[in-house]
């Protein structure tokens, strides 16, 4: 996964809160499965800490398919969503 190319997107709060839509980035090694992800990027500065404070509530869509285990393995990951939980109305 080192050196892997992913496209990260941000919906509602949590792109509010860092400050951008959408960016690509280089993984380190280390980040194999969501959980890693969440811990690096909370590492990344105060927005993204502030953005995930409440990383349980976070939802993830990895290559457009939504996964609930943070155990899943990022290999093979192009896209990688988090968005808030839908509220309806």
């Amino acid at each position: 996964m080192e050196g892997a190319s992913v496209k990260l997107v941000y919906f509602a709060w949590i792109r509010e809160r860092i400050g951008t839509g959408e960016e690509t980035v280089t993984l380190p090694g280390e980040v194999k499965t969501v959980a890693d992800l969440f811990g690096w990027l909370k590492s990344r500065g105060e927005e993204y800490e502030a953005a995930l404070q409440y990383e349980n509530t976070v939802r993830v869509a990895i290559n457009k398919e939504h996964v609930d285990d943070r155990s899943t393995s990022l290999a093979g990951a192009t896209e990688i969503a988090l968005f808030p939980p839908m509220t309806g109305g």
